[in-house]
Order: structure tokens, then sequence, then C-alpha cells
């Protein structure tokens, strides 16, 4: 058919409808042509083509004339604005001419400045805005002009199968040339509205009507005008031979051979247009882009992450090899680790060519932080999943249901979780090779973290609560197993060196921390179930896992430890060995997965989580420890437990010394021995009284059985806090019960005070330090009689007796308390 035909029958066929002619239209015609003869007679056409050129002529000579007066106009206009302001110019000049000597001026100025001056200023602004909006209303309609007409001629070449190879070098395929320059021109032209939409919305907010004319006619357009452009390259890549087949292998065991890739085989032409269909299509999805994100700043609506979106030009790749995938997938229902084999070898062969010959036309794109690789695989990861939600998991829900059903459900729920993470770590693997070493494969940080399978349960919380459930009691079960071993209580002798040293202690592994094997193998459980679900996209989701998994398997750990410990009684003559090494052995395990959980909390990810939470609305509790912890509840309770725990074992050696030093204290008589005893403190063991040595001899033994079995922080608070106690039952003792001291029983009870201090000497340098109460008590029976007399004196009659203790060096001891001890010794004088 002949070409000019074509575009006369086309032209023909855009006429307008009669019954949409105004009726002056239909009299004009009816006028001219009454018959079918006047629109094949030439001279009647001829005069009727002159007499519309000649009013045509004359409708542009009244527009011309019409136009200039209104410019006239508007510029005698601006010449009198301009002549305005020189006058109030003028005046201001000449304004102390006419002030008055009473004030600042008279009142003509005063009604310039109040009135005339604001309704000239306003009048001003008036017109500078409405210039502006002229302006801009011009711009945009140039704008919309050129988009429609560049739209008009993309939508009118019909595409056909001007690809096919023998048509590659006809006018088809330069009219193809054509139609994609005028698509890049309608997608500048989009952008250029864009840019002076963004500016509107941002400086002139009350043109909203013109913003949203605007916006309607632009995506009337784009409705129209992006079916066909993907359709377009869809034909483009159904000519290059996309999708490849997959073969299968002649085995016959369903294994897929290596994949020709069409994008790697291409010839000159066929990549040439390809590459012109791929930046259009990169072009036009970045315009789509930055509309959306300015209509959703417009409503004030927040944003949503679109970090991970992928590219239309990669999606249309994957969108018909998915189709042939899925044939696969569905053979394979009982069998899902075959369909994670297929996408991987699809993902693996594709990716090199991919990256070779999309990477460059992505950067001629100009796509900022755009990867060919990630949108590939990102694309091939979110097909699978889409299956995996639709066909299988989706079935294993509804299966998990039924009651009798549920231990099939889990195990099969549990391996296509274990298939899922080994396939996301493989398509890291695949992300991160051959890039720079900055890449870390084993984290899954940036923009990777988004090509997971696992964000299946992002978008189904009813299907991530099913997860947790059976994580948590696959976890238990290990856990209750390992629980019945008795080995798995019983504390490792083995300790790094140089652990009990006075060096600063630095405890880093199990054996360092005492703890039983139990809490290793717990926190192992503990961990691997945060790794399983590392790579979950959604960092609320993540937390909300952890939470229903590894947070309520702590709570069941703690109140495992919590039985145990009640199930053991301790005795107060130290005899049950077994009872003390079990009770150290669960203050070890709190105390290591206390460290432990403090270092979780401490690193990037579970403060990302922490602070997630926060921002979904969840309850911040007020006087906290540490608010801003993931563990927080599970650490404070960790850490009331192990003080409570050595305050039991704390109370027990404490009540034993005091049962076993009774008679000691009691008794008057034991330090009233008048005999002159030298050399006392040459030779302690030999004077530590009788009643003494027994409570001496239990403390050491508790204290010696403690020490090698708790770990070095929590033994450091049980000596001290016994020496505290001990120091005020002794100090309080003597006091309370008036014990009168001649020179042999002060002598005496420092000897003894000498052994007792003695125990405590392996554990630190200055032990005397932490028995400050019988420190001063030994001082003040030091005293002489004239100094003891001078010191009640003062005492006595000083209203501020605690400066005068200060003086003497006694500041743990009340006044009555000193005054008590020196009415002792002055009867003794």
């Amino acid at each position: 058919m002949d070409p000019s035909s074509s575009c006369s029958s086309s032209f023909l066929l855009r006429l307008p409808n009669v019954a949409d002619l105004t009726p002056q239209h239909s009299a004009f015609l009816d006028q001219h042509f009454q018959t079918k003869r006047d629109l094949s007679h030439e001279s009647s056409n001829l005069f009727l083509s002159s007499s519309l050129s000649q009013q045509c002529s004359e409708l542009e000579s009244m527009f011309l004339l019409h136009a200039s007066k209104r410019t006239v106009s508007w510029i005698s206009r601006s010449f009198r604005a301009k002549s305005s302001l020189q006058q109030l110019s003028l005046a201001l000049r000449n304004l102390s001419l006419h002030t008055s000597p009473h004030g600042f001026g008279s009142k003509r100025f005063r009604r310039v400045l109040t009135e005339e001056i604001p309704r000239l200023a306003y009048e001003m602004n008036r017109i500078e805005s409405l210039r502006c909006y002229l302006e801009t209303a011009v711009q945009l309609e140039a704008l919309v002009g050129d988009l429609e007409d560049a739209s008009l001629f993309v939508m009118s070449c019909h595409t056909g199968n001007m690809f096919k190879s023998e048509l590659l070098n006809s006018p088809i395929s330069e009219d193809a040339g054509r139609k994609h320059d005028k698509l890049l021109q309608a997608i500048k032209a989009m952008n250029d509205i864009e840019e002076v939409l963004i500016g509107v919305e941002k400086f002139h907010p009350q043109w909203y009507c013109l913003l949203k004319s605007v916006d309607t006619r632009v995506d009337r357009i784009l409705s129209a005008l992006r079916p066909q452009i993907f359709a377009d390259h869809r034909a483009l890549l159904v000519s290059l031979g996309w999708p490849p087949k997959l073969f299968l292998s002649n085995s016959g065991n369903d294994r897929i051979t290596d994949l020709p890739n069409p994008l790697v085989l291409m010839q000159e032409d066929k990549r040439r247009n390809y590459s012109r269909s791929f930046i259009a299509l990169c072009a036009l999805q970045h315009l789509q882009k930055r509309r959306e994100e300015r209509q959703l700043n417009n409503n004030n609506l927040i944003e949503i992450d679109t970090q991970y979106k992928q590219l239309w030009a990669i999606d249309e790749l994957v969108s018909p090899i998915a189709s042939r995938m899925e044939y696969h997938f569905t053979k394979w229902s009982e069998q899902p680790e075959y369909m994670f084999a297929l996408a991987y070898k699809v993902t693996r062969d594709f990716i090199a060519g991919i990256d070779g010959v999309l990477q460059p036309l992505i950067d001629k794109a100009r796509l900022v932080s755009c990867s060919a690789k990630e949108a590939w695989v990102s694309a091939v990861v979110q097909m699978l999943s889409g299956f995996l939600e639709k066909n299988v998991f989706s079935l294993l829900a509804e299966r998990y249901k039924v009651k009798h059903l549920k231990s099939n459900v889990s195990s099969s729920w549990l391996h296509l979780v274990d298939l899922t993470i080994a396939f996301d770590k493989k398509m890291q693997f695949l992300l991160n090779l051959e890039t720079c070493f900055l890449a870390v494969s084993e984290s899954f940080e940036g923009q990777s973290r988004g090509v997971s399978v696992l964000s299946i349960f992002c978008n189904r919380p009813d299907w991530l609560k099913i997860w947790a459930k059976i994580e948590f009691k696959n976890a238990w079960k290990k856990l209750n197993t390992e629980l019945k071993e008795e080995k798995s209580w019983v504390i490792s002798r083995i300790c790094k060196p140089g652990i009990d040293n006075n060096q600063e202690y630095l405890l880093l592994a199990v054996e360092d921390y005492k703890a039983p094997p139990i809490a290793e193998f717990f926190l192992k459980i503990i961990c691997d179930i945060i790794e399983r679900c590392k790579t979950m996209p959604s960092i609320l989701s993540r937390a909300q896992f952890i939470r229903f998994t590894a947070g309520r398997l702590l709570w069941y750990f703690f109140k495992l430890l919590l039985f145990q410990f009640k199930a053991k009684e301790l005795r107060l003559d130290n005899s049950d060995n077994v009872a003390i090494v079990m009770m150290c052995g669960l203050i070890n395990a709190a105390r290591y997965i206390w460290i432990k959980l403090h270092e979780w909390s401490d690193t990037i990810e579970f403060l990302e989580m922490k602070i997630a939470e926060n921002d979904a609305g969840k309850p911040i509790q007020d006087n906290t420890m540490d608010n801003g912890c993931f563990f927080n509840e599970e650490i404070r309770s960790l850490s009331e437990m192990e003080t409570n725990w050595l305050m039991e074992i704390i109370a027990v050696v404490l009540r034993q010394f005091e049962m076993l030093s009774w008679e000691y204290v009691q008794n008057d008589d034991s330090f009233k021995d008048n005999r002159d005893i030298t050399n006392l403190r040459e030779d302690v063991d030999l004077v530590v009284s009788d009643d003494f040595v027994e409570a001496l001899y239990a403390l050491k033994s508790w204290l010696q059985t403690v020490k090698i079995n708790l770990n070095r922080k929590d033994f450091l608070d049980l000596w001290r806090s016994i020496a505290e106690g001990l120091d005020h039952y002794i100090s309080g003792s003597i006091v309370r019960n008036e014990v009168w001291f001649f020179k042999v029983g002060a002598n005496q009870f420092e000897a003894d005070i000498q052994a007792l201090i003695f125990i405590f000497q392996p554990y630190c340098v200055r032990p005397q330090a932490f028995f400050p109460c019988i420190g001063e008590i030994l001082k003040l029976l030091k005293l002489k009689k004239e100094e003891v007399k001078l010191m009640q004196t003062l005492l006595s009659n000083n209203e501020n007796g605690f400066e005068c203790l200060h003086l003497y060096g006694i500041s743990n001891l009340s006044v009555n308390q000193v005054l008590q001890v020196l009415r002792c010794k002055i009867w003794v004088g």
C-alpha cells in the first residue's frame, strides 16, 4: 500500500464527529458544501481556500493589533508605577522641609507611611506574583505541548515486527530510531515539567490548582505512553531470543545444563536497539520515582523505602524466564532444594553477562547507586519468594493449624528455612564476587540485606509467629536434652593462666568465668537463632522474631537456673561441698550470660532493632537501667538473681561465723586477763582465743571453697561483703555488750583481729582497710589514760563531736560508740 494513502486514511479517521461540531461550523459547511459534487469542484474549492486565507490574515492582524494595545497598556501601567515611586522618593527627600518642629512629621507624612506605602507595596507584590504565575503557566503550557507532540508521535508509530533481523536496515528501522528520539524528548519534557513543579510546590504552594492541572495532564500521557514503551521493549526482547530455553541434561535427572546468554550474543544492530530501549526504560523509571517522591512529600505522607526497588528493565528480563522456571518449580513441590538450585544456577549463569552488558548502560543513564548485578539477583530472589509464598509456605501454614500434622509441618518448615538461609548466603557471595576488598561476605549490611527470601516473613506477621514457635520448640528440645546430662552442670577446671593473679582481670572465655558447659551450650543455641534471621530485610521483623524465640528462651532458662538454685540448700556446718559448687556454677552461668547479653546489645544490629522497636510505638519505661539496651529486662533480671544468690551465700557464711563466735563475743572474761604477756604480735597463732579459732577456721574453709568455684568478679564482691559484715558484727558486739579490757585483754583482742585479717591476706594487699570499725576500736584501746580523759572531755563539752573525732582519725564510729569504748578503757586504768 502507498504510504501516502495510509497517512491520508489515518488522517481521515481522526476527523471530528458531526455531533461534536458547533452550530457555526455546521452552518459554514452546509453553506459551501451542499452536495457531494461541491467537494470535487475545483473552482469552488479554490474560492473557499482563498476566502479562508484572507480571513486568517485578517484575524492575525487583529490579534497583533490587540496584543500591541495590551502591551502598550502594560508598559504604561509600569511607567505610572515608576512615576509614583519617583514622586514618593522625592517627597521623602524633601521631608525636612515639611516637618513640624514638635514632632516627626506632618499628618500627610504619617498617612503616607501608614496607608499609601503599604497599599503600594501590596499592589507591587500582587503584580509581581501575577507576572510570575503567568510566566510559569506559559512555561508549563509550552512544555506540556512539547510532551503531547512527542508522545503522539511515539504512540502513532506501530511497532509490529520492526525488530526482526530482516527489517533492521529497512525504513522501519529508521522509524524506530526517530521513535526513540521522540521518546527521549518526551521524557526530557516531563523532567523539565517536574523541575518547574518542584519549584512551584516549594515556593508557591498556593498555586495548587495549577499544580493539579499539570499533574493530571502528565499522568494521562504517562498512562498511555508507559504500556507502549513496555510493549516495544518486550517485542525487542523476543527478537533477541529472550528468554533462553532451560534445557534439561540428557541423563534424565532434571539437572539444568549451562544456559546461553542472548545478551552477550547480540549483534551490533540489536545491541544498539536494546541499549536505546534499556536507557529509555531507566529514564522513565527515574522520572516516575521523582514524581512519586514529590507527590508523597506534597501530601505529607511518610515515604516508603524504595532503596531496594527493582529496575524495570531488569524485571522485564526476569519476568519471561520466571514463567519457565515456575514450570519446573511446580514439579518439585516436595523437593524444594531443586527450586533453590535452579534459581541459583540461572542467577549465576547470567550474572556475568548482565554485569558486563547492562552496567555500562546504567552508568550511561546516570542512575546513581544502581548495580546491574544486585538488581538481577534481587529480581530472581523476589521471583522465588513470590512462588514460595503462594505455593509452599501458604500450604504449610494451613497444615500447621491441623493438630496431628504439626510435627511433620515443623520439620518441613525448618528444612525450608535452612535451604532459604543457605540460598541467601550463596546469593550474597555472588554479589560480593569480584567486588572491592571492602565487601564482607559474611555480613548482609547495606542494600544487599534486601536480597533475601526471608523477606516473605516481613509482610506476613502470622507466618513469622509460626516460624518463631517452631524455632523455639526445636531449640528447647535441644536444650532439654543437654540439661539431663550431669556433666553439663560441672564447672570446668580449665582456666587461662594468669587469671588469678593480682593484675587487672579480663574474662573472655567460658572457662575464665568458671561457668558450667550448659551456659555455653545455651548461648550457642541463642546465637544460632539470632543468626538464622540475620538476612531478614526488615529490622523490626528481626527484632520481633528474636523476642519470640531467643527472648522467650532466655526467660525459660532463667527460671530453670532459679529452680536449680532453690533445690540446693547450704548448711551452716559447710559439710555439703556439692551444694556450694553447684550454687557457684549457677552464679557463674548467670554472670557469663549477663556479659554476653551486654556485648550483643552494644552491637550495631541490636541498637538498630531497639530503635526500630521504639519507633514502632513500643512503650518506654521510665527509671529503668540502660533503657537503650535491647536485652534490658533480661540483663536486669540476671543481675538481680546474681546479687540475691551471692547474698544468700554471704548470709550463710556470716550466720555460721556468728554462731561459732557467740561465746567469744558474749564472754566478758575473754579480755579481763591481767597477765603480763608480751610479744603477742610476733607469734599470733599461739595467742588466738580458743573460742575464736573454730569460727576463723570455718570462715577460711568457706572462702577457699568459694574462691575455687566462683568467678573472680563475684568472688571479689563476696569476700568484701563478708569482711564488711564481720566488721559491723564484731565492732557492734564489742560496743553493745560493754566488753571491758585490761591491757592484756586489749592485746588479746588485737591478736584475734590480726588472725581474722590474715585470712583475707591472699585476696588483697591491705585487708585491714576492709575492717574500719574494728581498726578504730583498736586505736582507742591503745590510747593512754591522759589521752582518754582529754578525749572524753572534748566529746562531752563539744556539741560538734564529729569534728573532734576527725582530729583523732575516727570516722566510722559514732560519738556514743567512742564514749562507750573509752569508758571501758578508763575502768581498767
